[in-house]
């Protein structure tokens, strides 16, 4: 019995490592009265929410931009995407000239899964094949998330949802 109870302690271990960024996903009371169906980035926190309403949102863990690449204010989803391609922009490739020009959508990819694009810039939420990114402050603006996340927010969220970007 005790080699049974055992493996089942490991399992449930197991499991709950494998399943941490959708563990990560909790309801949680935000404190301000956001609108259901906005988003609201808090790049001090590094954490994202999508609001559900009454002051109550689902919080995600994320990546935000580097210090001098981080931006406030508001905006909204003008864009979505399955598997993205990537293209760098000039700026990142002047700072790195060994970027690739274009990068298939793809696990390989450094958008990940999904991305949502913000407004009419270069900006965007999106997967990262570098979860290990997520809770850094380490992009070039864009707001990573892990790819299970994404997908959940990807599948909420419509073209024309605000967002709304925090310190």
């Amino acid at each position: 019995m005790r080699g049974v109870m055992s493996a089942a302690i490991a399992t449930a271990a197991l499991c709950a490592a494998v399943l941490l960024p959708a563990e990560a996903r909790v309801q949680v009371a935000i404190g301000e009265a956001y609108d259901y169906g906005i988003i609201i980035v808090k790049t001090g926190e590094r954490r994202l929410y999508y609001s559900l309403g009454n002051g109550q949102a689902i919080e995600y863990m994320i990546a935000v931009g580097k210090p001098g690449a981080q931006w406030t204010g508001q905006t909204f989803v003008s864009n979505k995407a399955e598997w993205p391609q990537w293209t760098p922009t000039p700026n990142m490739r002047r700072k790195n000239p060994g970027l690739p020009r274009f990068v298939r959508g793809g696990p390989g990819n450094p958008l990940g899964a999904r991305a949502l694009y913000l407004g009419w810039s270069d900006l965007r939420i999106h997967g990262t094949n570098s979860p290990r990114s997520i809770g850094q402050a380490s992009s070039s603006g864009c707001y990573r998330m892990y790819n299970e996340d994404v997908e959940d927010l990807y599948e909420r969220v419509h073209i024309g949802t605000p967002v709304v970007v925090l310190e």
